[in-house]
């Protein structure tokens, strides 16, 4: 019997709970909070009725029945906090911890100031590996937009792609 429990309890932690330490404790936090604004009718679950109202109110108005269907498809099931959350670790599993991105950014920063030039940035993401399009490279200055001097802070780039959203200053 007691070689049961133990396979019982040992597979049981990689269910529900594991999703939890994937995160640190700020950061379920925040998803907890985005989770709370999108479930508009307060259930517990985040329903197809939810997505269209925290659209609307973002003013995105008009979105199809078949777009909403798709989001809520993606989950095995009905998203309550958990399913949320562990949707969240798929979409970001293997992305690197915020400090070995800056790391990564610090090579192209030999004096330590916290920013690179837009121009430099630009030629790099357009012309190496993974090339970026006109379009993200659009976006990506929409999101970060440089400096006066042409500077781009990537420690505040970092921390979105690992966070989800800028740090309040």
């Amino acid at each position: 019997m007691a070689p049961k429990k133990a396979k019982r309890r040992a597979g049981g932690g990689e269910g529900s709970s594991n999703v939890f330490s994937m995160f640190e404790q700020s950061q379920i936090q925040e998803y907890k909070e985005a989770f709370t604004i999108i479930d508009q009718n307060r259930d517990g679950i985040i329903s197809k009725d939810d997505l269209r109202d925290v659209l609307a109110s973002m003013g995105q108005l008009n979105v199809k029945n078949e777009e909403l269907e798709a989001m809520i498809k993606e989950a095995s099931g009905p998203i309550n906090f958990t399913v949320f959350l562990t949707m969240f670790g798929e979409k970001l599993k293997g992305a690197d911890p915020e400090d070995v991105i800056v790391s990564a950014f610090k090579v192209l920063d030999p004096e330590g100031t916290g920013f690179i030039k837009k121009q430099f940035l630009e030629e790099l993401l357009t012309t190496q590996c993974d090339r970026f399009s006109a379009e993200e490279m659009k976006n990506l200055w929409a999101a970060f937009p440089p400096d006066v001097a042409g500077n781009v802070d990537y420690k505040n780039i970092c921390y979105v792609i690992t966070h989800g959203e800028e740090k309040e200053e």
